[in-house]
């Protein structure tokens, strides 16, 4: 018997937010710039949270190649020497957080996103992290993790990220299937990532991540069954299953997919349930949304002990923390803010040049984005909400404050995905694989507009 019914999951094949932050990316304006976002990283400096751990994202935006289906900020090139000026750039947005915050602030969690982190060389790897370990103190027992391409490193090369302090690595699989990955321009046999696995157990990488895609062109259920078989053979700690968007007028590489190779809803729904049930028989736990991990798994473990904390990089054993992002493109959160640097190489270095923050857009948040964070979050991360912990610390009454979206849970209380009580909502067992279903009845912003198309489906 599957985990979940395919009808149940068809019926929630809507898009909705991933909600990596509340509220989320697409209500940042442009009003919040440098001067906004270094008014907040003054407010930490002087605050109590000035002595609480960080979390650093780096964004390398570089790729040798193009993968049709992929939708992040990325610059396509074979010229590695653009990877210099780029990394003195990154050392200028450094220095001018040390400005504001002061040298020395202690981080827990560092994760280095793309593009393609080892576009970079292992020198200029090397270059990067003695920067970043300048400006900052990274402290033992902290999460380093780096996004790999299999196709750009070799077990010398792991050896070597290894040695500069990462304890975790993720490989970008997407699909085993030979044509799937010709469809997608993006070609990388078992094997080879097979040796990679293997040589980072050798290593002792704390935890090794797969990224897998379902939807993609020329993908069938039985095609995508033969991954999920190879994915369980070679034993990843994590498992991060997406289910691809495509939305070719707003990002160009999907136009180079053909829309009749996509697999019909059927098949993607399909996909998916058989996905749920051969990681769950294979003794994988479903963490949420689209994450599995071991059961030894420090993830795993977190959220056994309630433990979970959830960013833009996904979820999180560190505790919830300011987040400086640094790079194109990339998205940071410090105290009641967000914020997100520029798109482009040219307007970031532009901005730099000119010796301000490349932030150019964000938000301030008001108390009640504060308060449907803290209930959203909590949803997404402990599947439970206890009323009384939430009136005391916003000062409302939630029954009050919520009787609207109280009265939509009834529905999903009806389909078994909730449990309401005098005093708590409880997402259930099934209830966790639509946990973003049940978060976005607490989005202001999305029960106000309604216009759920430019996100991603919620399963």
């Amino acid at each position: 018997m599957s985990v979940v019914s395919p009808e149940l999951l068809a019926r929630y094949d809507i898009p909705g937010p991933r909600y990596t932050s509340y509220p989320t990316a697409d209500r940042f304006v442009e009003a919040f710039g440098p001067e906004e976002y270094g008014r907040f990283l003054d407010q930490r400096r002087d605050g109590v949270a000035a002595t609480a751990p960080l979390s650093l994202y780096v964004h390398i935006p570089f790729c040798e190649s193009l993968c049709y289906y992929c939708a992040c900020n990325k610059i396509i090139t074979r010229h590695h020497e653009r990877a210099q000026p780029y990394l003195r750039y990154l050392s200028r947005e450094v220095d001018l957080h040390l400005q504001h915050i002061g040298p020395g602030q202690a981080v827990s969690q560092l994760h280095l996103g793309g593009g393609s982190p080892t576009f970079l060389s292992d020198a200029e790897l090397a270059e990067l992290m003695q920067m970043l370990r300048r400006a900052f103190k990274l402290v033992p027992g902290g999460e380093y993790s780096i996004e790999i391409d299999p196709r750009t490193v070799d077990a010398a090369r792991l050896e070597q990220i290894a040695a500069l302090g990462f304890n975790r690595i993720s490989f970008g699989v997407q699909d085993f299937d030979p044509e799937v990955q010709k469809a997608v321009h993006r070609v990388q046999p078992y094997e080879q990532v097979a040796a990679l696995m293997e040589a980072a157990r050798r290593i002792g990488f704390e935890s090794v991540n797969v990224d897998l895609i379902y939807g993609l062109p020329r993908q069938t259920p039985e095609s995508f069954e033969r991954t999920l078989e190879q994915v369980v053979q070679i034993q990843p700690d994590r498992i991060a299953l997406y289910a691809y968007a495509h939305l070719p007028e707003r990002f160009k590489p999907q136009r180079r997919i053909h829309s009749a190779e996509l697999p019909p809803a059927a098949d993607k729904v399909l996909m998916l349930a058989r996905s749920l049930d051969a990681f769950t028989d294979a003794g994988y736990v479903y963490i949420g949304m689209d994450h599995f991990a071991r059961p030894n798994d420090a993830l795993a473990v977190a959220k056994r002990q309630g433990r979970l904390h959830r960013n833009f990089q996904g979820y999180s054993t560190q505790p919830d923390c300011d987040l400086i992002a640094l790079g194109v493109s990339a998205i940071g959160r410090v105290g009641a803010s967000y914020s997100q640097n520029a798109k482009t190489l040219e307007e970031y270095c532009d901005h730099l040049d000119h010796g301000r923050f490349p932030v150019v857009r964000g938000l301030a948040l008001s108390r009640d984005d504060l308060l449907r964070r803290s209930v959203i979050m909590a949803i997404m991360c402990q599947g439970e909400v206890l009323f009384e912990s939430v009136e005391l610390a916003h000062l409302i009454d939630f029954r009050s404050y919520f009787s609207a979206e109280l009265e939509a849970l009834k529905r999903l209380e009806e389909q078994g995905l909730v449990r309401l009580t005098n005093d708590s909502l409880v997402v259930t067992p099934q209830g966790w694989f639509f946990v973003r279903a049940v978060a976005m009845v607490f989005d202001r912003y999305l029960q106000a507009d309604q216009n759920r198309a430019r996100f991603s489906k919620i399963i």
